[in-house]
């Protein structure tokens, strides 16, 4: 199985990421361009775990030896130098990915996998920037990384069928499913997931129903887990609005305009969960 992962950007999806992978026994670096964002990063990956403890999921064994196997690195080169794959989770930005995918294609054995933690952004694209596309790929994780069961493998025309089976390895020892999709704007999860939180944010725009009532009816109406306006909330709205427009871009399908309400809380900062409010309230404990 892989053992030693570079984990780069250390925002909430990098942190879910590297605990995910240090508590399936993975040796992990964990580096981000940000002064402080590593040392944040790893201060609620500690708290992670230690609500792990508390609710009896690890022991506290095991949540110390998680820990201590991600490692903090100073950039980008530290990270990637001799490991077995590089997990990139920085902002949705494709500029900003080519460049560090470029910088992790020169610094990075031959043979280490480059993957992509988007969630709507081409493979194919991002791995114009490397001179080994055969070896990169998309692995979409879901927030909150610990909790979320599901990674999408996502493969562009030239990615190597052969570096899919170390990364199902991978998954299953993290405790998740991967399933595998074709590079096409917003993959399977991100396209359906946003095409419905658009349309539940129509409906609480026209005065349809509370966002609390239109979740509970795909909670107890449909089985879902958890509504489309908290599974929002959870990702960001600032998130949801980027994917929404370029999946809207992409597809020139009406369905993904966002819609004025979606705008209107990114601008006033109501961007979920991480700021305390979207279409829910969410307090400092629920943080």
């Amino acid at each position: 199985m892989i053992s030693r992962v570079a984990v780069i950007g250390a925002g909430t999806m990098g942190a879910g990421i590297a605990q995910a992978a240090a508590v399936a026994g993975v040796q992990v670096r964990l580096a981000d361009a940000q002064a402080g964002a590593v040392p944040g990063a790893l201060t609620r990956i500690r708290a992670t775990l230690d609500g792990g403890v508390s609710r009896g999921k690890l022991s506290g064994a095991d949540a110390a030896a998680a820990f201590a196997r991600i490692v903090a690195v100073p950039d980008v080169d530290a990270a990637v130098l001799d490991v077995e794959l590089v997990i990139e989770a920085i902002v949705e930005d494709l500029g900003e990915k080519q460049r560090l995918f470029a910088r992790a294609d020169a610094i990075a054995r031959t043979d280490t996998i480059l993957a992509t933690n988007t969630s709507s952004l081409s493979v194919a694209s991002i791995a114009t920037a490397t001179a080994r596309p055969a070896r990169v790929i998309g692995m979409h994780f879901f927030n909150p990384v610990h909790a979320m069961q599901l990674v999408e493998l996502v493969t562009h025309p030239q990615t190597d069928p052969a570096i899919i089976p170390p990364l199902r390895e991978l998954a299953a020892a993290m405790k998740k499913t991967a399933i595998v999709v074709r590079d096409s704007p917003g993959f399977a999860s991100s396209r359906l997931g946003v095409a419905l939180g658009l349309e539940a944010m129509r409906m609480v725009e026209e005065g349809v129903a509370s966002a609390a009532d239109i979740d509970t009816a795909m909670t107890l109406g449909y089985g879902h887990p958890m509504g489309p306006l908290r599974v929002s909330d959870l990702v960001g709205l600032d998130v949801r609005l980027k994917i929404a427009e370029y999946l809207h871009r992409e597809l020139g399908d009406p369905q993904f305009l966002p819609p004025e309400i979606l705008r209107r809380k990114v601008r006033h900062g109501e961007l979920g969960k991480k700021t305390g409010k979207g279409f829910y309230e969410w307090g400092d404990d629920e943080r």
